[in-house]
């Protein structure tokens, strides 16, 4: 499997909106399979429902062409709410990042890239406990981490969240492996 090297957050879930900040079952009543659910694109329409913490743009290896991606990251509200009177989110938190390929171009106000075509989604759960790391190679770390590719919502390709998703994440390791400093709404 091909190295998942997106910079930025890892994101996103398949609870129920109702359950975005529910404490997750202990470990004993999760199999793999259960907790690979939970890692899924969430069904809820986080784009129009969520709080969009920030967004990174990708430079193109030639800078003239602009944006190469477009990193956007999602949180429930009840989440960023709580984050903001403690500095961490509570477990079951779920965030989300949509990957798009950027397109530049010369617009009235200059050259603009914006986000074009999905190339895919990130998803992390928190698990602060991390009482499922014993059940799935996407558990740990304090995180649950997958990738979907493209439109796809139920089939990661994440397969060992040590080897995909923690090398472009320990960088930020003193931040809850989180780039938080693109997220301006976390600012306290």
């Amino acid at each position: 499997m091909r190295r998942i090297l997106f910079a930025g957050l890892l994101f996103a879930a398949a609870l129920p909106a109702s359950l975005t900040l529910a404490q997750l079952p202990p470990v004993e009543q999760h199999d793999a399979a259960s907790l690979e659910r939970l890692l899924q694109v969430p069904t809820a329409d986080y784009r129009r429902d969520w709080v969009l913490l920030g967004s990174y743009a990708l430079r193109a290896d030639n800078p003239e062409d602009g944006a190469k991606d477009l990193h956007v990251v999602y949180a429930p509200g009840p989440a960023v709410d709580a984050y903001l009177k403690t500095g961490v989110f509570p477990d079951g938190t779920v965030l989300v990042k949509d990957v798009f390929a950027a397109k530049t171009e010369a617009l009235a106000t200059g050259t603009a890239s914006y986000a074009d075509k999905l190339k895919g989604r990130f998803v992390m759960v928190k698990d602060s406990t991390n009482r499922n790391a014993e059940s799935s190679p996407l558990w740990g770390e304090g995180w649950g981490w997958s990738f979907f590719e493209g439109d796809e919502t139920r089939k990661t390709v994440t397969t060992d969240y040590r080897k995909d998703c923690l090398g472009c994440h320990e960088p930020a390791r003193s931040q809850d492996l989180l780039y938080t400093q693109g997220y301006p709404i976390l600012r306290r």
